[in-house]
Parts: structure tokens; C-alpha cells; sequence
């Protein structure tokens, strides 16, 4: 049950910039941004609010979102960890807020990412929810990051993930909130096709009617396999960052490949006949000028091996 379209969140910009150690000038993000806006992708991650001290590559978060110029068609959102990193998004005024509620499956990670542990971290969704009543929102998604395993904790149980899916739902509907997507998030690269197929299939009969959304990454190559598994399933909402940028600079392994590369996703959905709306010559083209930016090789393939339309 191949979908006709999918709907691609572009994550290169936070993702994959935060886990580079050379911080890039403010302008030069700018026009990377501006420039992926112009290849038909229509969602694009460009920031993250979190400590400066903790990932210096987004301490110019408000300036970068301030200089960026709107493009038709495209919305520009970031990501945030607590609801200081919430405020200080929504005060820019020139972003989609995502309203989710998200928490990590493994306790250590949390720790890791966001120096709590699951009861804190569980307080915080509480004064976020909040939040998201005082600002008239009706709807969230929920989201379960390190889904599938963790480099810290080992393989997580898909009744672990099940459970904290039931436990957000609670949360979500105590405070008047919608569950409006699912997310499972594979922080650190342990799902496999199996593994996708278990999960999506286990949601559908759980929650029918609510959408899966997957952010994968690609750490030990199965990026693409695990996309195409849900992809069959009916899966239509992923997140990939261009020529495989990112990572998760808290996961325990530095030097790994980074999320599923854009371009090589949007190749094969367009070989499936999958519409993505995007140019993918241009696509590819963003793709080689981050890998200038960053100074060194980043794992896409599409990049080198080219779009297979040219042969045609």
C-alpha cells in the first residue's frame, strides 16, 4: 500500500549543522536554508533553542530566523527541548511551531539529551501541554525519541514504546489536546525493517485513524531499508536531512552517517512513482554545498551518483 505522496520534514539545517564542530556564519546558514526552500520542499527545520553552551552552533538561533526571508509555499520550524527553548521560538514570530509532546524511551538518553530523567521530563510535557492550552491549540502529536534501541540502554521493547504512546495519550487528552500524529523517532540508529514494520503495524491497530510519522537515521545503513518498510505500509510523513547531515551530537557516536539522506529518499520514491514535489537536480545541488560548508565527505549517495532522470 505504497502512498501517491509523501510529505518530507527537511532536518539538515538543526540536525545535521548542530552536529558539525565548525560553527558556520549566521549568513551562510541563511542562504543554505533559502536555497533548499527553492528545490520544492515545503518543510524545513532551521534552528534549534536549546543552551548555546551545549551546542554552540545554534546560539545564533533568534538572529538566523530573523534574517531569513520568506518563501512561498515553505514553512520554516525549529525544534526546542523545554518550554524556555518553546517561548523563545515562538517569540520570533516568523515560525510553525510544532506542538508535541515528546519523550525518550530509554531513561539514560534523557539524561543525555536533556538532563532529565523520566519523571522530569515528564513534568516538563505536563508545563508544556500547558502552555499549549493557554495559546488555544487543539491538537499535538506524541512522540517517542530512541524508539527502537539505544547505544546506552540496548534494544527498546516495543511494549515500552506502546506503553509511553498510552502514557502521552493520557497526558495529551487530561489537558483537552487531540492526539494528531505519531511519531517514532530512531535517535540512534537501531531500528530495522522489522522492527519498523512490529511498530507502525502495532500503532495502526492501537490508535486507528492517527497518522505515523518516522524520523530516521542511518547510523548503521539501514536508513533506507527502514523508510521503504514503512513506506509499504502506508507510511507518508518522514524526516531526512540533505547528503545525510546529522546525527544526535548526545548519542555515543561521533563519526557515524546522520539521518537519511533527503535526496537519496526522494530518488526512490521517485523511481516507485512517489511524489515528493521536489527538484531533485536541484535537491542534489544543496546536497555537494553542504558538504563544502562542512569541510568534509557526508554519506548520501544521490549526490554522487547523480539523478537517474539524466539517463533517460
Amino acid at each position: 500500500m505504497l502512498p501517491k505522496k509523501v510529505t518530507i520534514h527537511e532536518a539538515g539545517p538543526r540536525e545535521g549543522f548542530q552536529f558539525e564542530p565548525i560553527v558556520l556564519p549566521t549568513r551562510t546558514k541563511v542562504e543554505f536554508i533559502e536555497a533548499l526552500a527553492r528545490t520544492g520542499l515545503t518543510d524545513i527545520e532551521v534552528a534549534s533553542f536549546v543552551r548555546p553552551d551545549l551546542v554552540p552552533q545554534m546560539a545564533d538561533a533568534e538572529e538566523l530566523v530573523a534574517q531569513l526571508t520568506p518563501y512561498p509555499g515553505v514553512t520554516y520550524t525549529a525544534s526546542y527541548l523545554n518550554v524556555k527553548g518553546l517561548e523563545r521560538a515562538s517569540k520570533t514570530g516568523k515560525l510553525r511551531l510544532k506542538h508535541g509532546l515528546t519523550i525518550s524511551a530509554s531513561e539514560t538518553f534523557s539524561r543525555r539529551n536533556q538532563h532529565a530523567d523520566h519523571a522530569e521530563a515528564y513534568l516538563g510535557l505536563e508545563k508544556r501541554a500547558d502552555l499549549f492550552c493557554s495559546w488555544g491549540i487543539s491538537g499535538v502529536s506524541l512522540g517517542i525519541a530512541a524508539a527502537f534501541g539505544c547505544n546506552f540502554e540496548g534494544d527498546i521493547p516495543l511494549a515500552n514504546v506502546l506503553d509511553w504512546i498510552r502514557r502521552l495519550e493520557h497526558l495529551a487528552l487530561s489537558k483537552g489536546l487531540a492526539p494528531e500524529e505519531i511519531r517514532l523517532l530512531d535517535t540512534m540508529g537501531w531500528a530495522n525493517p522489522r522492527g519498523i514494520t512490529e511498530a507502525v503495524e502495532a500503532i495502526y491497530t492501537l490508535w486507528p485513524g492517527i497518522p505515523v510519522s518516522l524520523h530516521l537515521h542511518d547510523t548503521r545503513g539501514l536508513g533506507m531499508a527502514n523508510a521503504y518498510a514503512a513506506l509499504v505500509l502506508g507510511v507518508s510523513d518522514f524526516d531526512t536531512a540533505v547528503a545525510g547531515l546529522g546525527g544526535c551530537p548526545f548519542g555515543g557516536h561521533t563519526g557515524a552517517a546522520g539521518n537519511l539522506a533527503t535526496e537519496d529518499f526522494v530518488l526512490m520514491c521517485h523511481e516507485m512513482g512517489i511524489e515528493t514535489g521536489v527538484d531533485l537536480d536541484a535537491l542534489i545541488e544543496c546536497a555537494n554545498s553542504a558538504e563544502i560548508l562542512v569541510g568534509h565527505a557526508l554519506p548520501g549517495k544521490v549526490k554522487v551518483g547523480g539523478n537517474l532522470s539524466r539517463y533517460r
